[in-house]
């Protein structure tokens, strides 16, 4: 994860609504928690930004986790997302038997749950994602979205600290 100091954090502060809301959404793509996180600002900390979006997370109803989920594409495909592209470019060795079987495991994870894989993906390899798909294919429908909502979390906060990280360059 990338090491953040307080003038990203500082910066973050003080950007306008509309700005903050935009970047949030490039984390997660849930406007509720975009525009809760927004509001709550100023943040003492890192940690401090950390909890309240993991708090907000844990309490946004099933929409609006199906709107976050909008934004992440199955594992395996490309997409126009650096963020995704970043966090799942160690796939992009995988064999083709690899990539074969992930597309089809992600085809039945949706047909069982109605929803893409999501998974925490940075730094593992397709097989490793493949392996983990495998073993959540067998959970029942509310263990699983126990499941993608912490993976939520692990993403977000990549997310949330790459964003931070940004402005202190000062990169939006």
């Amino acid at each position: 994860m990338p090491t953040t100091n307080s003038s990203g954090l500082g910066a973050f502060d003080t950007l306008g609504d509309h700005q903050a809301v935009a970047a949030l959404l490039e984390c997660c793509h849930s406007a509720v928690w975009a525009q809760e996180i927004a509001s709550s600002r100023p943040f003492t900390d890192l940690e401090a930004l950390f909890d309240k979006a993991d708090a907000v997370l844990a309490e946004l109803p099933e929409s609006e986790i199906d709107d976050a989920l909008s934004g992440h594409p199955r594992i395996g495909e490309r997409s126009e997302s650096a963020a995704s592209t970043r966090e799942q470019s160690e796939v992009s060795s995988a064999t083709e038997d690899v990539l074969a079987e992930l597309r089809q495991k992600n085809a039945e994870y949706e047909e069982t749950f109605g929803h893409v894989y999501l998974v925490c993906a940075s730094g593992k390899s397709g097989t490793e994602l493949l392996d983990i798909l495998r073993g959540r294919l067998r959970n029942d429908p509310a263990t699983e979205r126990s499941v993608l909502r912490t993976e939520l979390a692990a993403i977000n906060r990549i997310r949330l600290a790459r964003l931070i990280d940004s402005l202190a360059g000062g990169a939006a």
